[in-house]
């Protein structure tokens, strides 16, 4: 979209139901650690009161800054609060055009590259980077994105998708030293030395959290950075869209939004899910349903989630399900995504198991007798145990059986 056609929208932006402390109030509840907001995304539109710019929020009907109530009431739930700034700019006049840009296809591209200058472009995301973590006390995450290099792995990916979508490889992308990116993450670090960043700035060190790989996925297993487990985040949607869409259909329930946050923890991940506003400022009522349900949920079951990571190796339960663990509290939780008949196998114990529970009742669930493994089919290994599970399944989204290891 170009800046003519975006105009349309910018001059009757207008969010006059925006109630952050709302929108605070259902993530606490919903059992949300953090929160990101989109400060600007790639078409350059800013929700905050930038002096570098005249396209911001502020010169709309909305007229004021947006950023500031967030960020507040996000802070009295008792969330950490992170930035999206995403490194393009479609909208900037010294963001030289790539094969990403909405005007690649320009016949006069070349003509309008030519009094663009990525130097200059690079001091204004310098400069409102600043802005961000000056204005807003102590920001907790920036979220960068994103860096998209030919020669790297994600300019790779972008071709293919474009090839697969009919386009063209993209030829011209934008690298680290576009964005002077070594020089953007001393200046971040400076500003708030506690700070978590993402990879996303073309760098292969120096930042504390991969996303590159995870986006609308999980990886199959916990991902590494050269040899090491990596501090990892998938970011996922409610829906197939990653903003509001009136007449998008493909929602998530509520079992597969949790069986997503519950897979990723299994994998040692955190989750960061998706909420796109309507232009009135108001939550889509599907999102406010499915958070409501994830509340219910965590209600009960949050102890599987908090403090919890990948299971000790060689610790297996069925095919479908998951398993988190709480090395403080040496706790093990399946999670069941069907319910088996009677019996539940865990395998790859060392020193067995003390005691086992649901956890949505904290009902007891025992160890099965030599009997009744031999009548429900057979005795398990070595190292193994047998619980025998209620023939009802309990009457919660996702199941979770809580082990304490001896």
């Amino acid at each position: 979209m170009n800046d003519d056609a975006y105009r349309r929208y910018f001059d009757r932006f207008d969010p006059d139901l925006y109630d952050p402390a709302a929108w605070a109030a259902l993530a606490a509840a919903a059992g949300m650690r953090y929160v990101v907001l989109t400060a600007k995304h790639h078409e350059g539109f800013c929700l905050w009161d930038s002096a570098l710019t005249d396209f911001k929020a502020t010169n709309t009907p909305a007229a004021r800054d947006l950023l500031s109530p967030f960020v507040d009431a996000f802070r009295a739930h008792g969330l950490r609060v992170g930035l999206y700034y995403s490194l393009l700019d479609w909208h900037h006049p010294d963001f030289v055009i790539d094969d990403l840009h909405p005007l690649r296809n320009a016949p006069d591209r070349d003509r309008l590259n030519e009094a663009r200058v990525m130097e200059r472009y690079a001091r204004y995301v310098h400069g409102q980077v600043e802005e961000l973590l000056t204005r807003y006390g102590d920001i907790d995450i920036l979220w960068g994105d994103f860096t998209y290099d030919v020669d790297g792995p994600l300019g790779s990916i972008l071709s293919a998708v474009f090839a697969e979508m009919g386009g063209g490889p993209v030829k011209v992308g934008k690298s680290a030293s576009d964005w002077r990116s070594e020089e953007l993450l001393s200046l971040v670090r400076r500003l708030r030395p506690g700070i978590l960043v993402n990879d996303r700035l073309g760098l292969d060190a120096g930042w504390d959290v991969t996303t590159s790989d995870s986006e609308q996925s999980i990886p199959s297993g916990w991902p590494l950075v050269g040899d090491e487990p990596a501090l990892w985040e998938t970011c996922q949607t409610f829906s197939g869209s990653w903003g509001y869409h009136r007449d998008e259909g493909s929602w998530k329930d509520v079992p597969q939004l949790l069986w997503m946050l519950i897979d990723t923890v299994s994998k040692g991940g955190n989750m960061l899910l998706n909420v796109g506003p309507t232009s009135r400022g108001a939550l889509d009522g599907r999102a406010e349903d499915r958070l409501r349900g994830i509340a219910e949920w965590m209600r009960y079951h949050d102890r599987s989630i908090y403090g919890c990571t990948e299971a000790p190796a060689g610790i297996t339960g069925p095919a479908d399900a998951r398993l988190t663990y709480n090395p403080d509290g040496d706790r093990l939780y399946v999670h069941l995504l069907s319910w088996p008949n009677g019996r539940l196998d865990i395998a790859g114990f060392e020193g067995g198991i003390s005691y086992a529970q649901l956890l949505n009742d904290g009902s007891e669930i025992r160890d099965m007798t030599f009997a009744e493994q031999l009548l429900s089919g057979g005795p398990t290994a070595e190292g193994a145990v047998a619980l025998k599970l209620p023939g009802l399944r309990p009457d919660v989204a996702i199941p979770v059986v809580e082990v304490f290891l001896s």
